[in-house]
């Protein structure tokens, strides 16, 4: 049972009924995630904005799906992985992809060497060492590209760490946290 229960459009204000609508249009539906950051209409506008603004990167909808899914792993958020693992499998990500991608891992080097990033950046808190940088630069990961990939990691443990708090209902097909 949810902690912070998600907010009825029918309820809030003009502005974030029209956003909560835009969310329904563009997804089908509005997540409880979405619901629920509605209680305070910046968070829901920041996390909007900035998935927007990422979507416009350089790491493409699947590579941005397989940061999300390490990232949600690494901070054991049943929700996020439920709705990434959807949401990538619907950006043409297999099964087995995405189970490499909750562990760090992936059959393609590139997407490996996001998903490693992405769960250290989790697990050291930023604080990655030299030979975890030299690494990613020999995958291909640029500097900007870091930054890039620091920026998903930011949104992500936004949605995992809102979601832990809240107790959000799980409304995608459920997955399990352990691998």
């Amino acid at each position: 049972m949810s902690r912070i229960v998600p907010v009825v459009s029918s309820n809030v204000d003009a502005k974030v009924a029209t956003t909560l609508s835009q969310v329904k249009a563009t997804l089908g539906m509005v997540p409880n995630l979405f619901a629920t950051l509605a209680h305070a209409p910046v968070a829901l506008d920041g996390l909007l904005s900035l998935s927007k603004t990422l979507s416009r990167g350089r790491l493409s909808a699947a590579q941005r799906e397989i940061v999300a899914l390490a990232v949600g792993q690494e901070n054991e958020c049943q929700y996020c992985l439920s709705a990434h693992t959807a949401k990538a499998k619907a950006e043409g990500v297999s099964e087995e992809d995405v189970l490499m991608a909750r562990a760090g891992d992936g059959v393609n080097p590139f997407e490996r060497a996001l998903a490693s990033f992405a769960k250290k950046i989790v697990r050291q808190r930023g604080h990655v060492s030299d030979e975890d940088i030299a690494d990613a630069r020999k995958a291909g990961i640029d500097d900007g590209l870091m930054m890039e990939i620091v920026a998903n990691v930011a949104a992500n443990t936004l949605t995992n760490y809102a979601n832990e708090l809240a107790g959000s209902e799980i409304d995608f097909p459920v997955v399990e946290v352990k691998l």
